[in-house]
């Protein structure tokens, strides 16, 4: 049998007490590492923890703040006694346009989007050094490409994000740290299930969508980004640096998007 691809590593997931990011955290662990978990909701963050055993622990903190940004990554190092790879995952997805997208608007989405896995990333590089080296995977989105009128904001900042993954990749490279990035594209996680619901759309629409936007007939699964995710973590994918990988069921270059009558996006 296969040695499991994190194995005695410590891994921080910001945003892991829902969706992805928790879907990343079970598949850390059952990958042999001990996870950091990082929330808002501490009821939650203890719930997710004690699923996951003596193996996680957590940090409850809004990364819009600075403070909170290398207080993840100290929190992670004091508690496991050092950091192997971290996960940028956490992101504000608000609705946004042209005309709503005020200063104040932009300058949230900023913070927690793309300051904030810049922060994380500061703050962990000096422990990767120390241990010869680390990996990051920044969870970037399809919307940076250009994104929809609805997520004009949030589609800037991911795609500051990816810029930001292939500038630091290039920078540490030489210190064996690894910067990837992954596009992902529609996923059902339950805030967006149920956000759509919200938006008109009935239970169970996620297993039900229209071919236009998903061959398979139904929405990447938390779980399937997850195994994506370990794998970029893992030392099975070096020495790939600067990867900026477009996860979706197509190639989003020359796609002809039709729109399909009564259904909503975004």
């Amino acid at each position: 049998m296969a040695e499991p691809l994190l194995q005695g590593k410590v891994i921080l997931v910001t945003g892991s007490t829902t969706g992805i990011g928790e879907a990343t955290a079970r598949r850390c662990v059952a990958e042999g590492a001990r996870v950091f978990v990082h929330g808002r909701d501490e009821e939650r963050a203890r719930a997710v923890c004690r699923e996951l055993g003596g193996d996680s622990h957590y940090y409850i903190g809004d990364l819009g703040d600075p403070a909170h940004c290398e207080g993840v990554v100290a929190a992670a190092v004091a508690h496991f006694g050092r950091l192997d790879g971290v996960v940028n995952n956490a992101a504000l997805t608000t609705r946004s346009n042209l005309e709503t997208t005020d200063a104040a608007t932009f300058d949230r989405i900023v913070a927690v989007n793309l300051r904030a896995p810049l922060l994380i990333i500061r703050a962990a590089v000096p422990h990767f050094r120390r241990q010869g080296g680390g990996a990051v995977v920044n969870i970037g989105s399809v919307n940076a490409l250009a994104g929809e009128p609805n997520l004009l904001a949030y589609s800037a900042a991911k795609g500051g994000l990816a810029t930001m993954s292939r500038n630091l990749a290039n920078a540490l490279a030489e210190e064996r740290i690894r910067i990837n990035h992954l596009n992902v594209g529609w996923v059902a996680t339950p805030n967006e299930i149920a956000l759509k619901q919200r938006e008109g759309l009935p239970p169970g629409w996620e297993k039900h969508v229209p071919k236009t936007y998903a061959p398979t007939g139904r929405l990447l699964a938390p779980e399937e980004v997850a195994a994506h995710i370990v794998f970029w973590l893992s030392d099975l994918s070096a020495p790939a640096n600067g990867v900026v990988y477009e996860l979706e069921q197509y190639s989003m270059i020359g796609r002809n998007l039709a729109k399909e009558d009564n259904w909503p996006t975004g």
